[in-house]
């Protein structure tokens, strides 16, 4: 193993323990939940390393659950700081040298349809700066405000195809004009790690507390012809299943 590797797996946990930090009042399934999903979930690692969020952005997160992509990008940030440092913070990893800024978080807006996820994200967030702001809402409804950078992880298949289509209309109105969606798909196309995909959000689901829904999955090549129509730009589609078995697609979309 090379010392960039073990210098940034050092970073990666250094991090993980950060962005979870805040979770620890809200409850032990609070932070269990956090380190799972932080620590396991490719995205998180993708958004920093391909600095795929611009710098001093207004985000707005659909479907942010706990609130955990705007624990992990405050958390980069202040980790991003310490390591560069005239005389660095004690222990402060470094940050890899080929990884872009950290970038800074003007306004986080995340909404969230489950009222104890927001509960949580509120009893754990509130020390942050700036402070996150939450939305109890069916982003089928919340007005969306002008922002830099829209995130949505693994949440349209819950909403039907003309609704989707309908969110993300309202995200390229919200959107300024060099703005980018970050969009996780699962590819329908995938087979075996597409149904795999599906059985899982169907248990996790359950786990937390909330009924079984129907999916409205599309194949990649639909998504992507969707986004063209609608007036977006695709710069790129990236695997993300790493480590994983799932069938998931990060597109990344500007204005066209």
């Amino acid at each position: 193993m090379s010392q960039d590797t073990k210098a940034t797996k050092t970073l990666l946990s250094a991090l993980l323990d950060r962005a979870c930090a805040p979770y620890r009042p809200a409850g032990q399934f609070a932070w269990r939940f956090a380190r799972g999903k932080l620590g396991g979930d490719p995205a998180f690692r993708a958004l920093l390393e391909r600095g795929l969020i611009p710098d001093n952005a207004r985000v707005l997160d659909l479907g942010c659950g706990q609130g955990l992509l705007a624990a992990w990008l405050l958390a980069a940030r202040q980790q991003y700081e310490e390591s560069i440092q005239v005389k660095p913070f004690p222990n402060a990893p470094a940050w890899p040298e080929h990884w872009p800024v950290a970038p800074r978080i003007q306004d986080f807006h995340g909404v969230e349809l489950m009222p104890k996820d927001v509960e949580r994200a509120q009893a754990a967030l509130g020390g942050l700066r700036p402070v996150p702001r939450l939305t109890l809402g069916d982003i089928r409804d919340v007005p969306f405000e002008p922002c830099d950078a829209v995130v949505i992880l693994d949440v349209l298949h819950y909403i039907d195809i003309p609704a989707q289509d309908a969110v993300l209309t309202r995200v390229r109105e919200a959107l300024a004009p060099d703005g980018v969606l970050l969009l996780r798909v699962g590819d329908a196309s995938a087979g075996l790690p597409f149904k795999i995909s599906n059985w899982v959000d169907h248990v996790v689901t359950f786990l937390r507390g909330h009924r079984l829904p129907r999916l409205y999955c599309r194949e990649l090549v639909e998504w992507q012809s969707a986004l063209r129509r609608l007036g977006f730009r695709l710069d790129a589609d990236i695997p993300l299943s790493q480590g994983t078995p799932f069938a998931n697609v990060l597109l990344v979309a500007r204005l066209g």
